[in-house]
C-alpha cells in the first residue's frame, strides 16, 4: 500500500492551525471584489489490478466574487401550489408578517430552508485555560456572500391565467388570514402566457389552460427568450426553475445536439419543459428541472455546454424520498441488508391529480425508483449481486379531499444476524409545498452562488452537480457517478462552501484532539 506521508503540525496564523477568533477571515484572501482561498482537495484512487491506493493530493484556488446581485426569478407554473406558495412566502417574510390560526400566532419564516435555517460545523473552539473543546456553528447563509430571497423579483409562466390571490385560494395551502394580508399584492401579479404540450401532461389538466402561447417550436422559444430578456434588463442575473406538472417521459431521448436542432427545425411535437430549457440555455440562464421528466437530454446537455448554458435537477427531493435516503444511509450503514422498501402515497393537490394519470406517474416512479442505487452499490457484503437485490415498489394515489397534505407510507424490511428480520414503518404527513417552497429557495440562493465562484479560473458546469442535495434523480457532469446519499450530499455541499470561503473541511478524525 502506498500512502503519503506528511507529518507535523501546520501552523496558519495561529496557534497550532487553532482558529483565532480575531480574525474570522484568517484563510481567505478577501479584497473588495473577491475571496480568493487555497485549497488541497485530498482523494484516494484505488487500482484494482495493483491492488493499492494511492492517496492524491491537488493544489486548487477558488475565487468567489462577493458581489451580491439582484436575482430575477422566473417560475414555470407561478400559479401552481409550490409558485403560488414562494411568492406569498417570500413577501411575508420580506414583510415580517403574522398571522392567526387555531393554534395560536404564527410568524413568518423560512424554517424548512437549508441556506436560511440550517448550519454547519465550521470549526472548533480552544479553552487555552482548560483545553476543553467545543465545536463552533455557522448559519449556512453566512458561509459565503448569498442572496437574500427576500429580495427576490419573481415573475414566471402558467397554463392557468389566474391571478396568484386567487391562485394561493384555489392551493388551499396557506391561511386565509394570511392571504387577507397578502391580497392587494397577490392579485396584482398575473403569470406570462406558458408554453404546453398537452399530450405530455395528464387530460385532467385542459381546463386550467387558458393561458397559452401558440406557434411552432422555434416561435415559443423566441417568445419564452422574449420574457427572459424583459426580466434580465430589470435584474442582474435570472434563474428560471420549473415548479410545473410532472410531464411524461420523451422517448426516444434526444442523444445529439443535431438531433435537438432538427426537431426544433422540423416542429416535432416536444414537452414544454424542452423548450423552456432551450430558451434558457440561448439566454445562458440557469435552468432547474423541479419535475421528473427528462428533460435533460444527452442532446440538451450538449448543448448547454457548447453555450454556456447551467443546469440542474431533477424532482424536489422534499419529503418522503429525503427520509428514504437517509434510512437506506442507516440500515445499509449500520450492516443491515435492506431488502424491501415499499413507499405509498396519497394526496389531493394538482400534483396528485396530474400523477393520476399513468404516463405521467410513470416519470414520477423512475425518480423514485433509483435513490438507493448508491447505497447499495457501497456494501458488495450486502449486495454481491448488485441493484437486482432489493425490491423497492412505489405507489401513488390521488384523493382530494387531502389536499396539499401528503400522506406518505414507507415500510423498510432488512435481514439481520442468523436469519431474522427487521420491519421498519413510518407514517408521514407532509404539507407538499410547505416543504418543498424552502427547498426551492435554497436552489435559487445556491444556484446563484455557484455561478459567483471559479475554481482555477474556470466557472462550474454545464451541470451544477452541488445542487444534487435538493433532487431525487440528481444529474452531474459525469453521467457515471452519481451520489444520492443524504449525508454525502449534504457533507459535499458544506464542504465546497467552506472551501470557497477559505475553511478548511473537517476530516472529522479528533486525531489531533486526543479524542
Amino acid at each position: 500500500m502506498e500512502t503519503q506521508q506528511n507529518n507535523g503540525v501546520h501552523v496558519q496564523n495561529g496557534v497550532n492551525g487553532h482558529h483565532d477568533d480575531s480574525n474570522p477571515k484568517v484563510n481567505g484572501v478577501h479584497n473588495s471584489e473577491y475571496i480568493e482561498a487555497d485549497f488541497t482537495e485530498r482523494y484516494t484512487v484505488y487500482s484494482q489490478d495493483e491492488q493499492k491506493y494511492e492517496n492524491v493530493l491537488k493544489q486548487h484556488k477558488i475565487t468567489t466574487e462577493k458581489r451580491v446581485p439582484k436575482l430575477g426569478v422566473m417560475l414555470v407554473g407561478l400559479g401552481g401550489n409550490n409558485g403560488s406558495t414562494l411568492v406569498a412566502g417570500v413577501l411575508a417574510n420580506k414583510q415580517g408578517l403574522s398571522w392567526e390560526t387555531k393554534n395560536g400566532t404564527q410568524q413568518a419564516n423560512f424554517f424548512g430552508s437549508f441556506t436560511q435555517s440550517a448550519t454547519a460545523h465550521v470549526g472548533f473552539k480552544i479553552d487555552e485555560k482548560s483545553g476543553s473543546l467545543a465545536d463552533v456553528h455557522k448559519p449556512v447563509k453566512e458561509i459565503l456572500p448569498m442572496v437574500n430571497p427576500c429580495d427576490f423579483e419573481i415573475t414566471g409562466w402558467d397554463i392557468s391565467q389566474m391571478n396568484l390571490y386567487e391562485a394561493a385560494r384555489r392551493s388551499k395551502v396557506l391561511e386565509p388570514d394570511l392571504l387577507r394580508q397578502l391580497k392587494a399584492q397577490l392579485e396584482n401579479i398575473k403569470p406570462l402566457p406558458a408554453a404546453l404540450n398537452q399530450d405530455y401532461i395528464a387530460s385532467n389538466q385542459a381546463d386550467r389552460a387558458d393561458n397559452i402561447l401558440t406557434g411552432t417550436n422555434q416561435e415559443i422559444v423566441n417568445k419564452l427568450r422574449e420574457d427572459i430578456q424583459q426580466m434580465k434588463r430589470r435584474t442582474d442575473k435570472v434563474i428560471i426553475l420549473w415548479t410545473a406538472n410532472t410531464e411524461q417521459y420523451y422517448l426516444p431521448e434526444i442523444a445529439t445536439v443535431d438531433d435537438l436542432a432538427d426537431k426544433i427545425k422540423n416542429n416535432d411535437p416536444l414537452p414544454a419543459s424542452v423548450l423552456y430549457c432551450i430558451a434558457a440555455i440561448e439566454e445562458q440562464v440557469i435552468y432547474l428541472n423541479g419535475s421528473p421528466q427528462n428533460t435533460f437530454h444527452p442532446g440538451v446537455v450538449e448543448y448547454a455546454r457548447q453555450n454556456g448554458g447551467l443546469l440542474a435537477g431533477s424532482d424536489f427531493k422534499s419529503g418522503q424520498t429525503r427520509f428514504k435516503t437517509m434510512m437506506s444511509d442507516f440500515l445499509i450503514g449500520a450492516g443491515l441488508r435492506l431488502s424491501s422498501v415499499v413507499s405509498y402515497n396519497h394526496l389531493g393537490n394538482n400534483d396528485g391529480k396530474n400523477l393520476s394519470e399513468d404516463k405521467c406517474f410513470q416519470s414520477k416512479k423512475i425518480s423514485k425508483g433509483g435513490v438507493l442505487d448508491d447505497a447499495i452499490a457501497s456494501n458488495s457484503i450486502l449486495y454481491p449481486d448488485g441493484h437486482a437485490s432489493i425490491d423497492h415498489e412505489v405507489v401513488i394515489k390521488y384523493v382530494p379531499f387531502v389536499g396539499d397534505s401528503k400522506r406518505a407510507l414507507d415500510e423498510y424490511t432488512s435481514q439481520i444476524f442468523m436469519g431474522g428480520t427487521n420491519t421498519i414503518s413510518s407514517y408521514n404527513i407532509c404539507e407538499d409545498s410547505l416543504l418543498a417552497v424552502p427547498i426551492m429557495i435554497d436552489m435559487l440562493v445556491l444556484g446563484e452562488l455557484l455561478t459567483r465562484i471559479k475554481i482555477d479560473g474556470n466557472g462550474l458546469g454545464p451541470v451544477l452537480s452541488y445542487l444534487s442535495f435538493f433532487f431525487k434523480a440528481p444529474i452531474t457532469n459525469h453521467s457515471e457517478y452519481v451520489v444520492n446519499s443524504f449525508s454525502r450530499q449534504r457533507h459535499t455541499l458544506i464542504n465546497f462552501l467552506k472551501a470557497a470561503a477559505g475553511i478548511s473541511p473537517d476530516d472529522q478524525t479528533l486525531i489531533g484532539f486526543g479524542y
